[in-house]
């Protein structure tokens, strides 16, 4: 194939290169080489699949047409299964957001750059989706209920099987029938990358491009932005991800009318579709193909789904699909493959038990409960009946009382150990309560000494205060 590439450079450019090198490709079976000589570099790109060259090539021309950033074509050869591509360099942006994390942590120029792909990501779907010729997309004219049923096999058969988490395969496939149909329900009349993710944007010259759309089709919006945000090894800080659908909303609502409330209901039955798919595509690579490498992004994964078990109510019930999830989300060995290092957090309460003790419904359905009312009580006072234990004067007679201190140098010691080993084994979650008689005094500054002796002590790990009973009184 490298000759081949070689005599097309020839042909076309009317002088041969001067050096050839085969690049690393990603998890397709094409084959990347640099070609070049003193007067240019180009990608040339083998790959014995026709439909899917077919399909590249022509949604590129297509994209170039409406001025996007995607590599230029400079010749094919159907029949060979060859052509040649513009150069774009070797950064994407995974890449790029690898180097700037480990000096700056996700900075402005992080956000700035995720912001630019947002804003172009309309023009892909809305605009130039409308005149696309969807007749050559590949392996599928539009992401259909087959496709959805494609993408959730895969994720049962090479993630969840191969992984060995158990799982009922009717009540599944009763819920995989649910999850579709609600899908489905969305508009779905614009162009879907599929693939849309920081490994397929390239940066050069400080812009993004966009490669790697072979696999596009029509679709809903929602798919794509999912596809990015929820990128597992890039890992965006959850906060960044809700800036940026903003932003991205934003934009696509300059092209064609959108109701933010109801695509946010379906942006995340999208978000779960894509993580699925995403770890089926981990699992076939990485279990199957045992290219260990593929399974480094499984923590990460597993994180997201975390996180959305804790913060997102789907409109629909998908009770067996869930409880899946929630076994992925438990299991420490999918955690620790590779060298991930996840933040953990901890979410700390005061509580009073009059309320009833306080479950936990958003983390590992575990956690302390420690019972502050053997301590000595402020309220008993007429001077602290109206102070909480964030006060001063509360705080100034509880660190007078050898009891109190006594009583949280054990919970320092115990609840650290934890943090240890959660944090060595990737567990990104523990919630810890603090309760007393009416959650006002005790268990306030319980809970505030707890949290700033963590931040204090440990890094990478973010805190989480709340003061349940305070909350009620401010309602």
């Amino acid at each position: 194939m490298e000759g081949l590439l070689k005599e097309l450079f020839a042909s076309h450019f009317g002088e041969a290169p001067d050096s050839s090198a085969p690049l690393k490709g990603g998890g397709s079976d094409r084959k990347l080489f640099r070609l070049g000589n003193a007067n240019r570099s180009v990608i040339g790109v083998s790959n014995a699949d026709r439909q899917e060259n077919s399909a590249f090539l022509e949604f590129s021309r297509h994209f170039r047409k409406y001025g996007l950033p995607v590599p230029e074509i400079y010749v094919e050869d159907l029949d060979r299964g060859i052509y040649l591509e513009e150069d774009l360099g070797d950064t994407t942006l995974f890449h790029w957001l690898t180097e700037l994390r480990s000096r700056e942590g996700f900075s402005a120029k992080l956000l700035e750059i995720y912001t630019q792909v947002v804003q172009i990501l309309p023009q892909f779907q809305i605009v130039a989706g409308k005149t696309l010729d969807y007749r050559f997309c590949y392996p599928r004219g539009s992401f259909d209920r087959q496709s959805m049923r494609w993408d959730l096999n895969y994720f049962k058969y090479y993630f969840l099987k191969l992984a060995q988490i158990p799982f009922n395969e009717q009540s599944l496939e009763d819920d995989f029938d649910r999850l579709t149909e609600f899908l489905l329900a969305t508009e779905r009349d614009f162009f879907l990358y599929r693939d849309f993710q920081s490994r397929n944007i390239m940066l050069k010259d400080g812009a993004p491009y966009f490669i790697d759309y072979q696999g596009g089709r029509k679709g809903a919006l929602q798919y794509d932005v999912a596809s990015l945000l929820f990128d597992a090894k890039a890992d965006i800080p959850f906060e960044a991800r809700e800036e940026l659908l903003q932003r991205y909303l934003d934009a696509a609502s300059q092209l064609t009318k959108i109701d933010r409330a109801a695509f946010v209901q379906y942006y995340y039955g999208y978000v779960y579709i894509r993580i699925m798919q995403a770890l089926g595509a981990y699992g076939f690579r990485g279990f199957y193909e045992r290219k260990s490498h593929f399974l480094q992004s499984v923590p990460y994964a597993i994180r997201n789904l975390e996180v959305l078990l804790r913060s997102v109510e789907l409109p629909i019930e998908l009770p067996a699909l869930m409880q899946v999830f929630k076994r992925l989300v438990t299991s420490s060995v999918l955690r620790q493959f590779g060298e991930a290092e996840l933040k953990m957090t901890v979410r700390i309460q005061s509580f009073s038990y009059r309320g009833g003790m306080p479950r936990d419904e958003k983390g590992h359905g575990g956690g302390f409960v420690f019972d502050c009312r053997a301590l000595p009580n402020p309220g008993k006072f007429e001077a602290f009946e109206k102070l909480t234990g964030k006060d001063p004067e509360v705080i100034a007679f509880l660190e007078k009382e050898p009891a109190v201190q006594n009583f949280l140098t054990h919970i320092f010691a115990i609840v650290g150990n934890v943090v240890e080993n959660y944090q060595q084994r990737n567990f990104t979650d523990l919630m810890v309560a603090f309760g007393c008689t009416g959650g006002q005094h005790r268990s306030v500054y319980c809970a505030g000494m707890l949290a700033k002796h963590l931040r204090e002590k440990f890094h990478n790990l973010n805190v989480e205060v709340r003061h349940r009973e305070q909350e009620k009184k401010n309602v």
